[in-house]
């Protein structure tokens, strides 16, 4: 049973990531740098965000209740707010190597922002993922069974379904913030580091109610559907490529071979 909850769990928060990976960036092996590249720089703001909490319980040094929950609260704030600002720093960089590609060599096309966004994005989602679910899996390979003593019996799926939210939201997150970084609308990353922080608030509630996951989900599908129009999507587009009759997009593609 414990295997069943270990692998079942797994693919249900790993199993959309993967075939995004499989079937969009494993062909491009710039696509691939570029997603280790956003996963790293995810690394590095966990890693920030990591010691600026750890300095602030070490000041602290207090293990009333109240002071630990207010330090966690606290941990969560700082690391939105520096995972917003690697996000940013990727955006830079990226936007500067493209710059640079096409002054070296002005006949090769770079990739377009709104490909850069969604693999950078991937990228991030993939690895906070990873860090936030790898132990909570670990744990359902046993020994114990989760409910025994009248705790929740659905805790491994409710963090995996939650862990895909968050893995598809940083992907959301990343094509909405690009666009507005190219646009210039500024109110875009605000909206976006709104949003990542409610999100990062619904970890919070008891996975007893599963509002935390209805919550989680509505995000998600406004989110979706904002990124899907920004990044150049319509109701016509996305009829085409539903019955196959878009020949850009992958389910065409996927069909002719």
């Amino acid at each position: 049973m414990t295997a069943a909850v270990f692998f079942g769990c797994a693919f249900v928060a790993f199993g959309p990531a993967l075939a995004l990976y499989i079937f969009t960036i494993a062909t491009e092996p710039l696509r691939i740098i570029f997603l280790i590249i956003g996963a790293f720089f995810w690394l590095v703001s966990l890693l920030l965000s990591s010691f600026i909490w750890f300095m602030a319980a070490t000041l602290t040094d207090n293990k009333d209740e109240p002071r630990q929950r207010d330090l966690l609260i606290f941990g969560v704030l700082i690391s939105v707010l520096i995972q917003e600002m690697f996000r940013f720093a990727y955006y830079k960089l990226l936007k500067k190597s493209s710059e640079g590609l096409k002054s070296i060599n002005p006949g090769e096309k770079a990739p377009s922002m709104r490909l850069l966004a969604y693999v950078s994005g991937l990228g991030f989602g993939i690895m906070s993922g990873v860090f936030s679910f790898v132990n909570t899996l670990s744990d359902s390979l046993g020994p114990g069974t989760v409910g025994i003593h009248g705790d929740p019996p659905q805790f491994f799926l409710n963090s995996a379904f939650m862990t895909l939210v968050i893995i598809l939201l940083h992907m959301f997150w990343g094509i909405v913030f690009f666009d507005g970084c190219e646009k210039k609308k500024w109110y875009t990353l605000l909206v976006v580091l709104l949003t990542h922080l409610l999100v990062s608030a619904l970890t919070f509630i008891s996975p007893y109610s599963g509002l935390n996951l209805v919550l989680a989900y509505i995000i998600l599908v406004l989110t979706g559907i904002w990124a899907f129009f920004v990044s150049g999507g319509s109701c016509q587009s996305l009829k085409l490529c539903l019955l196959c009759q878009d020949k850009d997009s992958l389910l065409f593609n996927q069909r002719s071979r």
